[in-house]
């Protein structure tokens, strides 16, 4: 392998194991630093390179935030890679198995799903050669911590790759700032390190993000979330409902003493609109709604269009049943708040949604939403947010990314 058509960087990760090489003698890599960094993939292509021509009948863990994304984000990608070098390699799904074969040599690569501290579970018990952590800083810190201790094969490291949180988080105080000690190499990326994205990439990207996700996604920096959470959104991006909107969502986010909100959402030429809304404080009211009052506002909003669904606060269960009896098709809101936020921010400043000038309450909102900077954490202060929540509900429930290309098939593959 001679690196061509990789940065410097991008080959530092792929050769840092090498004997001889002026690194081989860390235990471990960090690499943390922007999106589309080119990290992720000098990552897993370094990992298996690593492990076929350090190992034979041994296991490896490769760990993410859920199976799914490890397919698309790595496996996708490196499989390939490995297979035009003269790899063969088949994968049991039912397993979360990849067994490769390269240089005479095979070995068995076991997939996880990080994704909350019960996770921790799933890998007790098994001895690994070493482990691939991608996106590290989503996972918990339990897991993350279980995935390393597995690592107890003579001549095991472990593999860091993630983008930067905040500066309390416990990935970037542990590893990250005390790297040396951990005989840790860490690698930090930017764009410029991935020799695939051309400069009007990169200033698309650059254009996209705002606030603490610029700092982060297109700087790379551990930096502490703060100040209102939609820095960048004015009046000028405010809108005017369209006509012959051809798709209909209703978002709600439900309280009984707390507000509720509803937006009515109208797609047109592509853009979804937030053309008007239903806002209940029942402090300010001096009263509370039921159940099936809130229904009938809802109807009210619908104004006999045909909604496609309604997007419901998922603990909203009596209301959820309320609306189901009633004939509305109800789903469940996807409820990840800083990955929600990110999305609705994408979306706004791209102008994939659009507020419009009848959601008073909405754009008043955004103008109060801010960022909770005495927790040390990212988190939004909990008030002016139930507006801000049934945008986010919409935008992470209907319009989150769907996964696509080709993916691993569970088939064997030969090498030419």
């Amino acid at each position: 392998m001679t690196g061509a058509g990789f940065s410097p960087k991008q080959r530092a990760v792929l050769t840092w194991w090498m004997p001889g090489n002026p690194n081989a003698g860390y235990e471990a890599i960090l690499c943390d630093g922007a999106v589309r960094s080119g990290k992720t993939l000098a990552m897993g292509l370094g990992f298996f390179l690593w492990a076929m021509s350090s190992f034979s009948g041994r296991k490896f863990g490769i760990c993410g935030k859920t199976v799914g994304a490890l397919r698309r984000n790595v496996l996708s990608e490196v499989l390939p890679r490995l297979e035009a070098l003269g790899a063969v390699w088949k994968e049991k799904r039912s397993e979360n198995l990849v067994t490769v074969r390269l240089l005479g040599r095979e070995n068995r690569f076991y997939i996880f799903g990080g994704r909350d501290e019960s996770s921790a579970s799933l890998i007790q018990g098994i001895t690994f050669a070493g482990v691939l952590l991608d996106e590290a800083a989503l996972m918990p810190r339990s897991f993350v911590e279980q995935a390393c201790a597995r690592c107890s094969v003579a001549g095991s490291r472990l593999w860091f790759n993630c983008n930067p949180a905040g500066p309390g988080h416990w990935l970037y105080r542990e590893w990250v700032l005390k790297a040396e000690v951990r005989n840790c190499l860490r690698l930090h990326f930017t764009m410029e390190d991935n020799p695939s994205l051309t400069p009007e990439i990169r200033e698309r990207y650059e254009r996209l993000y705002s606030g603490v996700f610029y700092q982060r996604y297109v700087l790379g920096q551990w930096v502490q979330a703060e100040g209102r959470v939609y820095d960048f959104f004015t009046e000028e991006m405010v809108g005017k409902p369209p006509e012959g909107c051809e798709k209909w969502y209703i978002s709600c986010d439900y309280g009984t003493v707390n507000p509720t909100s509803m937006g009515l959402w109208g797609r047109h030429q592509g853009v979804w609109y937030r053309v008007k809304e239903f806002y209940f404080d029942s402090r300010k009211e001096m009263r509370q709604m039921t159940d099936e009052e809130y229904a009938a506002e809802l109807a009210r909003l619908a104004g006999g269009r045909e909604i496609t669904a309604v997007i419901v606060d998922p603990s909203a269960a009596s209301f959820i049943e309320v609306l189901r009896r009633k004939g509305w098709r109800v789903r469940k809101a996807e409820n990840d708040v800083l990955s929600g936020i990110r999305l609705t921010s994408d979306c706004l400043k791209s102008g994939r949604i659009v507020i419009c000038e009848g959601c008073g309450d909405c754009l008043r909102e955004m103008e109060e939403y801010c960022w909770d900077v005495g927790s040390g954490r990212d988190r939004v202060r909990k008030e002016h947010d139930h507006a801000m929540d049934d945008m986010r509900y919409f935008a992470a429930t209907v319009l989150k990314e769907r996964a696509g290309g080709v993916v691993a098939c569970a088939v064997e593959r030969r090498g030419s």
